[in-house]
């Protein structure tokens, strides 16, 4: 145990790559929160900045066509129909600026989509060579790709090992549970081709984590999706993600819902498959949600702690530790994970992708202006700021924070607006765990501190720090 402990601090203590690029159903890191459990800092004589761009070079377009994608709708919602793809001049305004806006030891891009692979090699080879031109001196740029897998070839795999790529491969489980929802627009199932791509991806020593969304079906079936990862495909990575949408969420951007509407936790309308239904029918039940990651993480425990990494089970670590967790979906402020467009407009977030959400452009205006802008830091802050009472008072506030604001969309059982859809299945969850989580962190030499810690003002603008 003490040596699973040893491997286990090692990983949690370093912010991984793979954090960043959660895509298509990803919630994306908030680049600041790696570093907001330790006291203000410099880098090189000058205060640490770091932001997160998930960069969409492509839009919404993909060739596949996932019953799930919360992204497909963008094509007709943001208008830009004719411009598939991201211009030279935006491309290389992006880069120059994303090295720019920062100061810190790495920096990383994330590409995704839709589905970026279609852009073709030479694109990415490009991308190579603008991040060599402005990529400063003691820096270490990354990468990492979120694709379906569908597209690789040998001179892909090539050019992935060569460079150093992170890739996020999309595969839901097997076959008759992947193929559901991840289909063509043939209507033909994607899994013999994704799972083809994990073999060849491991033969070419390209590095890779999977990312699976949970959605109504998958949930159900949680040790028959971890066992597949990990026995079959070989998975050292795993990202779970839980699929949940409202009704009309293409057109209605998040915070922006009727609360007249907002069904009751624990109610009918809270949950998917029903007549009255709140959500999406692909949507994952939030207690099905719970029981997924409680089987998930017992199996993890026995078997595979210390040797598999999986997003919410170690980032729970840090939480237990007094640490605030290295995801933004459970941190108690966002806002530094923006989203930028194929025609370089800039939004609030990777899931907030909507006009109310646009924030300028950076042909218009300097990516670091946008990203450390009050308007963002009013948008990153209102995560803590409008919990409801019902979660102030919940004992696991302090590793949850009321997870992502895209899914508080019903209301406590006081009536109060705001909780999250899926508050029930976390709750199990954290509950799970958490003697297991109090025994590793002694096991690491730590204490367990479960304290809802938050940020202090100095934490989002670098100008700040004294």
């Amino acid at each position: 145990m003490k040596k699973l402990g040893s491997e286990l601090r090692d990983r949690i203590s370093f912010r991984t790559k793979e954090e960043e690029s959660d895509t298509n159903h990803g919630q994306e890191i908030d680049a600041m929160t790696a570093t907001a459990a330790r006291p203000s800092r410099l880098w090189r004589g000058k205060p640490v900045r770091r932001m997160h761009v998930m960069v969409k070079p492509m839009g919404s377009l993909c060739n596949l066509d996932c019953s799930y994608c919360y992204y497909l709708s963008k094509k007709e919602l943001l208008g830009m129909a004719e411009q598939w793809r991201i211009s030279d001049e935006v491309l290389e305004t992006f880069i120059r600026q994303y090295f720019e806006g920062q100061n810190h030891k790495e920096v990383v891009f994330s590409w995704q989509g839709g589905e970026p692979t279609l852009l073709g090699l030479d694109f990415f080879k490009k991308v190579v060579e603008l991040e060599k031109k402005y990529c400063p001196p003691h820096v270490r740029c990354e990468n990492d790709l979120q694709t379906n897998g569908t597209n690789l070839d040998d001179a892909w795999y090539d050019f992935l090992h060569e460079a150093n790529f992170l890739v996020g491969l999309s595969i839901d489980g097997p076959k008759h549970l992947h193929d559901a929802y991840r289909k063509d627009k043939s209507g033909q199932g994607s899994f013999d081709r994704v799972f083809q791509t994990a073999k060849l991806l491991i033969k070419h020593k390209v590095n890779f984590t999977t990312l699976s969304c949970v959605n109504r079906l998958t949930a159900k079936h949680p040790l028959e999706v971890y066992r597949f990862l990990r026995d079959k495909v070989g998975s050292k990575r795993m990202q779970f993600i839980p699929i949940s949408e409202p009704i009309g969420f293409r057109h209605v951007a998040p915070q922006r819902w009727d609360m007249r509407l907002m069904p009751m936790f624990g109610s009918p309308n809270a949950r998917p498959g029903t007549a009255e239904s709140f959500v999406e029918e692909w949507s994952v039940d939030p207690d099905d949600w719970g029981n997924f990651l409680c089987r998930t993480f017992d199996e993890w425990y026995r078997k595979d702690l210390g040797h598999i990494y999986v997003n919410y089970f170690e980032a729970s670590v840090e939480t237990w530790m007094g640490h605030i967790s290295p995801l933004c979906t459970q941190s108690p402020m966002c806002g530094k994970g923006l989203a930028l467009e194929r025609d370089g407009s800039v939004y609030a977030c990777d899931h907030y992708v909507y006009p109310e959400y646009l924030i300028g452009n950076i042909i218009e205006k300097p990516l670091e202006e946008m990203a450390y802008s009050e308007y963002q830091e009013r948008f990153g802050k209102a995560k803590e700021g409008l919990l409801p009472e019902y979660c102030r008072r919940c004992e696991y506030q302090f590793t949850c924070f009321g997870e992502c604001p895209k899914n508080r969309f019903i209301k406590t059982p006081d009536g109060e607006p705001g909780l999250n859809y899926l508050c029930s299945g976390w709750k199990k969850f954290f509950s799970h765990i958490d003697p297991s989580i109090q025994k590793i962190v002694r096991n690491l030499g730590q204490s367990v501190v479960k304290e809802a810690r938050t940020f202090s003002a100095e934490h989002w603008s670098p100008e700040k720090q004294k």
